[in-house]
């Protein structure tokens, strides 16, 4: 009777082992996946650099490395990026943001993921530091980046874009996405003239021709007489109310290096009652508007962009 009784404990033993056993692997492979999922992948950023052969090799002068907005590249920083550097004399770095440009396609895109993309492309270029300047969606970026990576940032500068709520302007870009999948091209000769037709019906959305021009400067030609997207549009469109036009939840960071919001008068991206939020995560942070600009400041009044933007760069910060 015994006997029995400690075979049948012995079984019942190996039974919670193999339990046990079972549970435990289920842990870790739901651990493995978990833990995958937090794994941000960079990839690899297209970049234009703009410098002089002239190099100081007693100072050591950090470079300034420059990321565009929604739909943007960095061929639309070109002049600027010339301009900045020959009045900063520091090399400029204008990058493809992913999804974007000639920068590689990814079904990932978030702030996380933008901005560890930049650490790369520092790592890369052996850098220790950098100027970051970021417009828009590049602006939400490098901000992350500040307040994430802080040791990596000598100054920064953003573009037209707060941390503290998103812009009501940015609930059009829902129509925008709408109109640009909807958008054929069947029949175009050339290049030229598929932008053109896509202007024309970018029309029944977009209303100013200047904000037309830039989103049709995205399409490119896949092959003869065929015409694409050059950015990855459904994954834009897909993260864009949850990823992008949000700026994430960054309890407890600050960045407490030299900080400049550059704001258009015309636009409403950055409010000043906003400034003491922003100022909880950015210490430093100056607002300067530029009048008679919209949201895209850079381009709507070039000069006094690049006046504020180097006056920022070249002055002393203790």
């Amino acid at each position: 009777m015994i006997q029995i009784t400690n075979q049948n404990r012995l079984i019942h033993f190996g039974r919670l082992n193999v339990t046990l056993v079972s549970s435990v692997l289920r842990f870790l492979s739901t651990y493995k996946t978990l833990n995958n999922s937090n794994i941000v992948e960079p990839v690899k950023l297209a970049y234009a650099s703009y410098e002089s052969m002239k190099e100081n090799s007693n100072v050591t002068i950090h470079p300034i490395v420059i990321m565009h907005g929604l739909f943007g590249s960095k061929n639309n920083w070109n002049s600027l990026s010339k301009a900045i550097h020959q009045k900063s004399q520091r090399k400029v770095i204008a990058v493809d943001a992913r999804n974007h440009g000639d920068s590689p396609h990814s079904s990932e895109m978030s702030y996380k993921h933008m901005a560890k993309d930049i650490v790369q492309l520092l790592n890369d270029l052996e850098l220790e530091k950098a100027i970051l300047i970021g417009h828009s969606m590049g602006g939400s970026t490098m901000m992350y980046l500040a307040l994430h990576y802080p040791e990596l940032v000598e100054k920064l500068v953003v573009v037209d874009m707060s941390p503290a709520r998103p812009s009501p302007s940015l609930t059009e870009m829902v129509k925008i996405f709408k109109v640009m999948r909807s958008i054929t091209l069947d029949g175009s000769p050339s290049l030229s003239k598929a932008r053109k037709m896509a202007e024309e019906q970018l029309a029944k959305v977009v209303k100013p021709l200047a904000l037309r021009q830039f989103l049709t400067m995205n399409l490119v030609e896949a092959e003869p007489g065929k015409y694409k997207w050059r950015v990855n549009l459904p994954v834009l469109e897909q993260n864009f109310s949850t990823e992008i036009a949000i700026f994430p939840n960054v309890a407890e960071k600050v960045y407490m290096g030299p900080t400049l919001f550059i704001g258009g008068s015309n636009s409403d991206y950055i409010k000043i009652e906003d400034h003491p939020a922003i100022k909880k995560l950015f210490t430093r942070a100056e607002f300067l508007y530029v009048a008679g600009a919209d949201h895209w400041v850079h381009a709507d009044k070039p000069a006094e962009f690049i006046k504020i933007v180097t006056n920022f760069i070249n002055q002393t910060h203790s």
